[in-house]
C-alpha cells in the first residue's frame, strides 16, 4: 500500500500562517493574554488548512485539536467534551436521516410528482425542481447531496429527453436553464431551514457559545419571508435573462408518469420514511415551545425509529460518511471558538471592533 500525497504547498501556508502567529506572541495586541493568542494562532491555522486541504477537513481538524492539546492549551480529559456538542450530533443525524430518502426511493418518488403535476411548460419544470429541493431540504443537510444526489438525476433525464446534451452544444434547449435554476433554488433552501445545509449548524454552534439560542423553528421564522419571495421570484428572472429554447413540455408528465409506474406503488419503507420525517419536523418545530423536547434528541428519536422499522440498519449508518465528517469537524471548530471565548479572545475582538 502506498502513502497518502503529501501536499507540501498546503501543509507550508498552514504552518507558515500558525507560526508567524504563534510567534507573534510577544507584540500581541493589548487586553489579550498568551493563551489566548496561541489559541487564535492554532484555530486561524486550523481555518487555513480547511481551505488549503493538506488533509480533508476532518483530518485537518484533527491535528488541530491535537496541537491544541500537545501546547496545554487544553487538558485531554477536557477537550474531549467537543465531541459531546449537541449541534454537530444534531446534523450528523440529519445527515443519516437523509440515506433514508436516498435508500427507500422516496426522494425521487417525491421529485417525479413535482414534475407530473406543474411541468408542462419550462418555467413550470423550473418551479418543479425548485419545489422538489424545498420539500427535502429540512431533511437532508447537505446542498451538493441534496442537489447532486436527488434533484440532478431528475434534471439530467428531463433534458435528455428534449435533447439537451451539453456534448452535442445542445445544452441552451432546456437543461442550461434547469441547472441554473436548480443552482440559485438550492442555495435559497439551504438558507430557509436550519437543517438545510451544515454551515447553518456552525452558525447555531457558534451562537450558543454566546449564549444565544437559536431554535429550528426561530430560524424558519426569520428566514422565510425573504426565502419565499426569492424562491418565487428566481426561476422565473432566470427564465427572461436565459430563456431556454424549448418553451413547452408536454412530454415531461408523461415521462414523469412512466417513472413512476417503473417504481410502483409506494413501498412499506417509503411510507414508513414519509412519516418519521414529517414526525421529525412537527417535533423539531415543537422544541420552540417546549424546552424539554430537545432537537438533537428529535434526530436520535428519528433515526432510532428508522432502525426499528428496518428503513435503515447499522451499515447504512457507518457508511454515511459526510455525517461522521461533520461530526468531528464541526465539533473541533466550534469547540475551539469557545476556547477562544472563554480565555477572553473574543470580548476583547468584540470591544475593540466596536
Amino acid at each position: 500500500m502506498e502513502l497518502s500525497k503529501f501536499k507540501t504547498k498546503a501543509w507550508a501556508w498552514t504552518l507558515a500562517i500558525g507560526l508567524i502567529l504563534w510567534f507573534c506572541g510577544p507584540i500581541r495586541p493589548d487586553g489579550v493574554s498568551l493563551a489566548a493568542w496561541h489559541m487564535f494562532a492554532i484555530f486561524v491555522a486550523t481555518i487555513v488548512g480547511c481551505i488549503t486541504q493538506p488533509l480533508p477537513i476532518a483530518g485537518t481538524t484533527l491535528v488541530g485539536f491535537t496541537v491544541m492539546v500537545l501546547v496545554g492549551l487544553a487538558p485531554m480529559k477536557g477537550a474531549l467534551t467537543a465531541f459531546s456538542n449537541s449541534s454537530a450530533w444534531l446534523i450528523a443525524m440529519a445527515f443519516m436521516l437523509s440515506r433514508g430518502f436516498i435508500k427507500t426511493g422516496l426522494g425521487r418518488r417525491i421529485a417525479l410528482v413535482f414534475v407530473r403535476s406543474f411541468g408542462h411548460r419550462s418555467l413550470g419544470l423550473a418551479y418543479s425542481i425548485m419545489g422538489i429541493d424545498l420539500v427535502t431540504s429540512p431533511a437532508i443537510p447537505s446542498n451538493t447531496a441534496r442537489a447532486g444526489g436527488v434533484v440532478y438525476p431528475i434534471v439530467k433525464s428531463l433534458a435528455e429527453t428534449y435533447g439537451s446534451d451539453p456534448k452535442k452544444g445542445t445544452r441552451k434547449k432546456i437543461g442550461s436553464f434547469l441547472v441554473f435554476s436548480e443552482f440559485h433554488s438550492n442555495l435559497i433552501t439551504s438558507a430557509t431551514f436550519m437543517t438545510a445545509m451544515a454551515p447553518n449548524l456552525v452558525i447555531v454552534a457558534l451562537a450558543k457559545t454566546l449564549h444565544i439560542n437559536i431554535t429550528w423553528l426561530g430560524w424558519f421564522v426569520a428566514g422565510v419571508v425573504p426565502s419565499v419571495i426569492c424562491l418565487l421570484a428566481t426561476p422565473y428572472i432566470i427564465y427572461k435573462m436565459y430563456p431556454p429554447e424549448v418553451k413547452e413540455t408536454p412530454n415531461a408528465k408523461e415521462w414523469a408518469n412512466e417513472e413512476l409506474d417503473k417504481m410502483g406503488k409506494m413501498k412499506i419503507s417509503e411510507k414508513l420514511m414519509g412519516l418519521i420525517f414529517i414526525l421529525t419536523l412537527v417535533l423539531w418545530m415543537l422544541t420552540s415551545f417546549i424546552p424539554a423536547i430537545d432537537a438533537t434528541f428529535v434526530a436520535f428519536l428519528a433515526i432510532s425509529l428508522l432502525l426499528i422499522t428496518g428503513v435503515l440498519d447499522t451499515k447504512d449508518l457507518l457508511h454515511e460518511t459526510g455525517a461522521w465528517n461533520v461530526l468531528i469537524w464541526l465539533s473541533v471548530l466550534v469547540y475551539m471558538a469557545g476556547q477562544l471565548s472563554e480565555l477572553g479572545f473574543i470580548k476583547w475582538f468584540s470591544s475593540s471592533s466596536g
